[in-house]
Formats: structure tokens, C-alpha cells, sequence
């Protein structure tokens, strides 16, 4: 009898817990339809034509980001942000309507927290293309906080931008962003020439301001060994 009895109350657990799984099981299916489908409605927002809608879309993107969320349509919703008004267009009487660098630097730092491939790919186009001082800084920051530099690619990519826009537009907030990537993605570097090229132009640019110059300086000491 004692045997049934235990067999009886083993028996009671073992579907307690299959129950338990089921219902999990159900949650996590459930949870994953619901992600799936606000990925959708996420990429559709960023389509959208309204500035409004992708502002929203970027909204759920963040949230969706920091509780450690990605997927492939949040990544594509990301991309074309990243790129709105300057590799996608539309004109209004001749004239260009999305050109919104406020959306594309946004969409760089999101696209710096998710720190794969694909992210930097985008990256280093923005950084190459766009000629907003705010939209690079974004991406500049973003490519040094993802750490890829394969081939050094994003270092030269950075360098080409720093060399760009010390002629353009030299603005101190850009330059530090630039030393303090160069920072993060150092020891990834194999051939530092065009990296130390670019931080003694900044050091000795005067359009910067002094505590931009000295951490140029303090920088090529470091790297330099000197």
C-alpha cells in the first residue's frame, strides 16, 4: 500500500510538471508570435513615409533593444532608418522630403547596442556617405562601441571621415568621438599609420578645443610608446 501510495503521489508530480511545461511552453510560443508580429509592425513604421511613424518605430526599437531583444526585421528596420534621406530618397516637387538626421543618428546608436556584422556594415556606410556632422558622430561612436574592425576597415573608414570633415566642418564633439573610438578599437588595429595620421591632425588642429588636443596627444603617447 505504501508503494502505491507513493507511486500514486510521483505520479500527481510527474503531471504537475508536464502541466507546468505545457503552459511554459505555451507562454514562450506565444511571447515569440507576439515579437514576430511587433517586428512587423516595426519594419512597417519605419517604411512609413511620416517622419511621425518612424519616430515610433525607433521607440520600439530601443525598448525592444535594451530588454535584449534582435531580429532580422528590426536589423532591416534599423538599416533603412539608418540610411532615410540619403541612400533611400523622395522628392517632393524636386525637392528632398526625408532628409531626417535626427532619425539616421538615432538609428546609429541603436545599431551600435547590437553589435553584429550586419550592424557595422550599415555603419560604414553612414560614416562613408552621410554628410551630417551629427549622423557620422552617431556612427562613429556606434562602430567604435561594436569593436569589428576587420581589416581595419572602420578605422579607415573613421580616419577618411576625421580627413573629411576637419576640411568641411571641424567640430570638437566629432573629434573626441573619433579619439575615443580609436581608443576601443586599438587593439584591433594591425597597421596603425592612417589611425596615427589622423589623431596627430587632430592634436594639432586648432578649430579643436584644448582638452579634445590633449587627449589627442595623451593617445599618440599611449600608442606610440613615446
Amino acid at each position: 500500500m505504501k508503494f502505491s501510495k507513493t507511486a500514486a503521489f510521483c505520479l500527481i508530480l510527474c503531471l504537475a510538471a508536464a502541466n507546468i511545461s505545457a503552459q511554459r511552453t505555451e507562454v514562450t510560443v506565444e511571447q515569440e508570435y507576439l515579437s514576430t508580429v511587433e517586428d512587423v509592425i516595426i519594419k512597417e513604421l519605419a517604411i512609413a513615409e511620416d517622419r511621425d511613424s518612424k519616430l515610433v518605430s525607433l521607440q520600439y526599437l530601443e525598448t525592444a533593444i535594451d530588454s535584449g531583444r534582435s531580429s532580422p526585421d528590426m536589423l532591416a528596420a534599423l538599416d533603412l532608418l539608418a540610411g532615410e534621406g540619403v541612400f533611400s530618397q523622395a522628392r517632393t516637387n524636386g525637392r528632398l522630403a526625408n532628409n531626417y538626421p535626427d532619425i539616421r543618428a538615432k538609428a546609429c546608436d541603436l545599431l551600435g547596442k547590437m553589435k553584429t556584422e550586419e550592424s557595422k556594415d550599415t555603419l560604414l556606410k553612414v560614416a562613408l556617405a552621410d554628410n551630417e556632422p551629427m549622423v557620422t558622430t552617431s556612427a562613429i561612436r556606434a562602430l567604435g562601441d561594436i569593436g569589428i574592425n576587420d581589416n581595419n576597415e572602420v578605422v579607415e573608414a573613421i580616419a577618411w571621415a576625421q580627413k573629411k570633415y576637419a576640411v568641411l566642418n571641424p567640430t570638437s564633439s566629432m573629434a573626441l568621438e573619433i579619439l575615443v573610438a580609436y581608443e576601443k578599437l586599438a587593439p584591433s588595429v594591425k597597421d596603425t599609420g592612417s589611425m596615427i595620421q589622423s589623431i596627430s591632425s587632430i592634436a594639432t588642429n586648432y578649430n579643436y578645443v584644448t582638452p579634445v588636443r590633449t587627449k589627442a596627444l595623451d593617445l599618440l603617447k599611449s600608442l606610440t610608446g613615446r
